[in-house]
């Protein structure tokens, strides 16, 4: 409909500097002339949209123009006040707090009830305050530009001592990780949280550096170098529910015996095979053959570091 067109068209404005017409024709899949008459309906409406000529012309709003509360429904407010309220559960900040009850005051009374059914808490059941505390004092690196002092466990299980000058904090798949530049490498890197033994502010100022964006980082084969191989795994029915929450469903088989058959790329590393002894009797590797050997050669190896004297 034209009218969803043109409510969509305004607010990208507003989210953009400038957008030129054959971006809009592109992305509302319109012809530039339908985008033009479309900018003349918005500044009819009084939508002050300014329109600029050249290789880099396009459309953009004049600044300090904003949206105004009626263009936003109830359901949206309350989408945006669930997510301010999941960042508040991780960050000892007021602002979100203040923020949460800002957007909860235009909703009115009542709007708790027509939420979006959804809440964002992004700390784990029995996690202690200790982490909080670190994502604070990480924030406060990055906003006064204070480098900070981290005794790190590589991927190899190695440690190290890095001089970091944070950048950003980001939290993926319910893990906290901080963008910063190591002084070490000479580069931008992502440093897990949960691998900082140890975090000491130095007090010591730095002038940042442009970072790359978050959104450029991909998989890289060199954080985990071991390679993948296809495998087969049959769990037994009790270790079902762990199974469930800790393997893609799209693996999994339930057999006709209740056991469930798991078959996927995996690296044969010690995180795997800790992962397997971790289950007990409640596993079997049913292939590769030396992948299953080793998990016995292991399994012995613990049998043997209880006797004597330990028992």
């Amino acid at each position: 409909m034209k009218i969803d067109r043109l409510l969509a068209m305004t607010i990208l404005l507003l989210n953009r500097k400038r957008i030129s017409a054959a971006e809009l024709a592109e992305k509302f899949e319109v012809s530039t002339k339908t985008v033009y008459r479309d900018i003349e309906t918005l500044c009819r409406a009084g939508i002050p949209i300014v329109s600029h000529q050249g290789v880099s012309g396009g459309f953009e709003v004049m600044e300090r123009y904003t949206i105004g509360r009626q263009m936003l429904s109830s359901g949206e407010i309350a989408a945006l006040r669930t997510a301010v309220k999941g960042a508040a559960t991780v960050l000892d900040d007021r602002t979100f707090t203040d923020l949460t009850d800002k957007v909860q005051a235009l909703l009115g009374s009542g709007g708790e009830a027509s939420g979006p059914g959804v809440v964002f808490d992004f700390n784990p059941w029995g996690r202690s305050e200790s982490v909080r505390g670190r994502v604070e004092r990480l924030r406060s690196a990055v906003r006064e530009s204070l480098r900070v002092e981290v005794r790190y466990l590589n991927m190899n299980g190695s440690e190290s001592r890095r001089i970091l000058e944070p950048s950003m904090l980001l939290m993926k798949g319910g893990i906290w990780y901080l963008q910063a530049y190591c002084l070490l490498r000479e580069e931008f890197r992502i440093f897990r949280l949960s691998r900082m033994l140890e975090l000491c502010e130095t007090g010591e100022p730095f002038l940042p550096k442009p970072a790359p964006p978050l959104d450029t980082y991909e998989w890289s084969d060199d954080w985990d170098p071991a390679p993948r191989i296809e495998m087969s795994l049959r769990f037994q029915p009790e270790v079902r529910l762990r199974v469930t929450d800790e393997f893609d469903t799209a693996l999994t088989e339930e057999l006709a015996d209740g056991s469930i058959r798991v078959k996927g790329l995996f690296a044969a590393d010690d995180w795997f095979y800790g992962r397997m002894l971790s289950y007990g009797t409640g596993v079997i590797v049913e292939s590769p053959r030396e992948v299953a050997q080793e998990v016995v050669r292991r399994a012995l190896g613990i049998v043997e570091a209880y006797t004597g004297d330990c028992i």
